[in-house]
């Protein structure tokens, strides 16, 4: 019983997803958005084609761009007062900025890759996605030109945030100054940075389109929930995943993650993505204090309701979240929800699958109360639930992964002693046979 229904992997709790996409559900309505979202993509050279067909933007696969900014820009002290559509702004953003990006190269199972990272320490802790680095086995960042071996710290798979410590040995590191994005509105001026398509050191500017999108990717190994993202119009590719998104003072307020792609070629479509800077970073802190990252849970196993389901089982509603199975002990449980319920709104924000219930309850914090909205025996009711944390939900996971681990373990081992018994027989067999 738990908030993740069928699609996860205790394993690897939860990963990126790269097969299924279910229908975005969003805060305000962006239908027809097609976000896409990858892991380090195999071989040499990938063509923008190949990248839509594995939902990547993050990683694509190593190619040689432009050179560093000039290391004078790292020791420079910049106070940005220009106007947003002055030229000057783009000139000093970018000059402040630019030091404290790097590109980060990988090599995975599957092939070699290149996304993007910002310095968040003088101590080399990096944050980028975590579908850039968290299946690595070898990872080097590019910083000034010069190239440095980094390791992964750790991350949060489900909200696609990771941090990497590189070695910068005696360089002169500049950490990204960290805003608010929590202040930021539709129409403010913000700039990417990061290396598309493996040009690194690259910036565009834009503004912010919208906020408060949300998107779930998933597959049979996971769900990877995006919540409260920041539309923006500043390009965001393939490659760009783990960049900064920063605004006219030169500070972090996001990280590039996802773009929309309308054409299905895995290229730009004038709407990009980033993962709000205040809970990346909040993330990445806990990551680099050795905490557990936990999340709001509400403790359901919901199934989607459409009008197909509904009329074959004589529901009372055509939409929403059907209550399956309810968390002994937990937060729905305590408020008075039961199997059988259909949640139909969490707060102000309506409840239409299953997914849209996971990511309602993402983007509230542990502790806060919500209001929700369910219909029983065709009566609407209404109850509030304080949400609680994920922390037991994990660690059950992580129990049921290591039994998992083991039975494979076993099977493993009886399949090898079935086979030399096999082989041994035969081998016997044979040098018996006259010849």
């Amino acid at each position: 019983m738990n908030d993740y229904n069928n699609n996860y992997n205790p394993r690897r709790y939860p990963m990126p997803g790269y097969d299924y996409q279910p229908e975005p559900q969003q805060q305000k309505n962006t239908s027809g958005i097609k976000a896409v979202i990858g892991g380090a993509v195999a071989g040499a050279a990938v063509s923008a084609a190949l990248v839509a067909a594995l939902m990547g933007t993050g990683v694509l696969s190593t190619n040689n761009g432009s050179g560093s900014t000039a290391a004078q820009n790292r020791s420079q002290a910049i106070t940005l007062t220009a106007a947003s559509d002055d030229a000057t702004t783009s000139e000093a953003v970018a000059a402040k900025c630019l030091p404290s990006v790097v590109s980060i190269n990988v090599e995975t199972a599957e092939g070699a890759g290149i996304g993007s990272g910002v310095i968040l320490d003088t101590d080399g802790n990096i944050i980028t996605n975590w579908h850039v680095a968290g299946d690595a086995t070898n990872i080097t960042v590019t910083m000034d030109g010069q190239t440095y071996d980094a390791t992964l710290v750790g991350g949060d798979a489900s909200s696609d945030i990771a941090v990497i410590h590189a070695d910068f040995k005696d360089a002169l590191v500049t950490p990204i100054e960290v805003g608010d994005s929590s202040s930021l509105v539709v129409g403010d001026w913000v700039m990417t940075l990061g290396s598309p398509l493996g040009l690194d050191q690259s910036v565009s500017s834009g503004i912010v389109s919208a906020l408060y999108r949300n998107q779930l990717m998933a597959d049979t190994s996971g769900n990877t929930l995006y919540t409260n993202l920041i539309q923006v119009d500043a390009a965001i590719n393939g490659g760009n995943s783990g960049g900064a998104l920063v605004n006219e003072q030169g500070q972090l307020v996001g990280i590039n993650s996802l773009l929309a792609d309308a054409s299905g070629s895995g290229s730009f479509s004038g709407i990009g993505f980033a993962i709000p800077g205040n809970y990346a970073v909040d993330i990445a802190n806990k990551v680099i204090a050795g905490e557990q990252v936990t999340h709001a849970y509400i403790g359901l196993s919901c199934a989607t309701v459409n009008e197909q389901n509904a009329q074959e089982n004589r529901l009372s509603t055509s939409e929403g979240a059907y209550v399956a199975e309810v968390a002994q002990n937990g937060p729905a449980q305590a408020a008075g929800i039961q199997s059988g319920d259909i949640v139909t709104k969490i707060g102000d924000e309506k409840i239409t699958s299953a997914d849209s219930l996971l990511l309602a309850v993402r983007t509230h914090a542990v502790g806060d109360t919500v209001d929700v909205e369910f219909v029983r025996n065709g009566k609407t009711q209404s109850v509030k639930v304080t949400l609680g944390s994920d922390e037991a939900l994990q660690a059950s996971q992580e129990k049921q992964a290591q039994q998992q681990e083991e039975a494979q373990k076993q099977q493993m081992e009886q399949y090898q002693q079935f086979m030399e018994q096999f082989q041994n027989q035969n081998s016997s067999r044979n040098q018996m046979m006259p010849w």
